[in-house]
């Protein structure tokens, strides 16, 4: 006997429509975690907010920074606030909680910092108080890889030397320049044009500028200017604003080095003079206590005279040589500060102009090199 029609028929489940509200939160939700995967591991914007990379970089250029070309890094202090790097907008505080630390690691990339690739990374010396950042949540500075791991760097009368030999300066670099001029002055309009930045009015007669070596030779033509030639720091003055600041090391901006940058697995041989050059990197960068007694070097607690070095370091220096803050005032950059590898700009703002003419359009989706 079929029993089946004592069975009753049950009603087909039917979903419950998500309201219209609903199914648009859930789309910002969605898009926000989309994009906050691709910020993290794959690509992020940044602005320029300083002149260190002109003729390069302008100030208002918009650009986008790869993570996968040296792998991106895993976020070191989770919780934070996504989109905002270490203030909150507006409100101005911490945008993160720093009770929960994870370990530094990097995901595989697509090569390795190379000299001459323009580099976002975070500021080292932000670690230090009173701000005491994390890592990945130090503010984000941009300059060009001139010295990696290995590498012995040494600055003469403002050429940068690489392992003895010159390294060749970026194409819009912009060195220091002494110009003589009639007492009237060059005229500001071809100051403009030519992009060139007054440093300081040394007399009447006397200006220094800073600009492309391309402007200088545009500039000897104009009939108020009686003589230009490169400016720079003599060697041996000692600027005690120089990394490592120590007055032995009698550097400056024009003269400097020469000095080995760290690289992993290297045993450097410490000596008195040395050691100020390479103990913010072993105490503050790879957490050793390090003290100075005497004459003897004490590595927790036990006297040495070697130090083998666990992460690599770059040497970083903005194309305008003489308006930048870089490696030459605050030392060595970890691979664990590196963010990533600039790659193009995608807007470019003069806030200078008028709203309605303030776009550079040629500079729009331009590579940088």
């Amino acid at each position: 006997m079929n029993w089946k029609f004592w069975r009753r028929k049950s009603k087909p489940k039917t979903r419950k429509r998500k309201s219209g509200k609903r199914e648009w939160v859930d789309a910002i939700i969605f898009a926000l975690i989309a994009a906050l995967i691709i910020r993290v591991f794959f690509i992020e914007a940044f602005v320029i907010p300083s002149g260190s990379m002109e003729g390069t970089l302008l100030v208002g250029d918009y650009l986008f920074v790869s993570k996968v070309n040296y792998g991106a890094r895993t976020p070191i202090t989770p919780v934070s606030y996504p989109f905002a790097q270490h203030t909150m907008p507006l409100l101005g505080t911490k945008a993160y909680w720093s009770g929960l630390q994870l370990p530094y690691y990097r995901l595989p990339g697509l090569g390795h910092v190379k000299r001459g690739d323009v580099i976002v990374f975070n500021y080292p010396m932000d670690i230090d108080s009173p701000l005491c950042r994390p890592i990945d949540k130090q503010e984000n500075y941009i300059k060009r890889c001139v010295a990696i791991a290995g590498d012995t760097l040494s600055i003469l009368n403002a050429q940068v030397y690489i392992n003895n030999k010159p390294e060749p300066n970026p194409l819009n670099y912009q060195p220091s320049y002494l110009v003589h001029t009639e007492v009237t002055g060059i005229d500001p309009q071809v100051i403009k044009e030519l992009g060139i930045t007054i440093r300081q009015q040394i007399t009447p007669e006397d200006i220094e500028l800073l600009m492309t070596p391309q402007a200088a030779e545009h500039l000897k033509g104009y009939p108020a200017v009686k003589s230009i030639h490169q400016y720079y720091q003599l060697r041996g003055v000692y600027d005690p604003d120089i990394f490592p600041h120590d007055p032995r090391l009698r550097w400056n901006v024009d003269n400097y080095g020469p000095i080995i940058i760290p690289k992993k697995g290297w045993t450097v041989k410490l000596d008195t003079l040395n050691f100020p050059v390479y103990r913010r990197a072993i105490q503050i960068y790879e957490n050793n206590k390090v003290e100075l007694v005497g004459n003897d070097i004490l590595i927790n607690g036990k006297k040495t005279d070697t130090y083998t070095f666990k992460m690599d370091y770059y040497w970083m220096m903005g194309d305008n040589r003489h308006n930048s803050e870089d490696s030459r005032f605050w030392g060595f950059v970890p691979e664990d500060h590196i963010v990533g590898k600039a790659l193009f700009t995608w807007m470019s703002v003069d806030s200078s102009k008028s709203f309605l003419r303030n776009i550079r359009w040629n500079r729009i989706f331009r590579g940088i090199n």
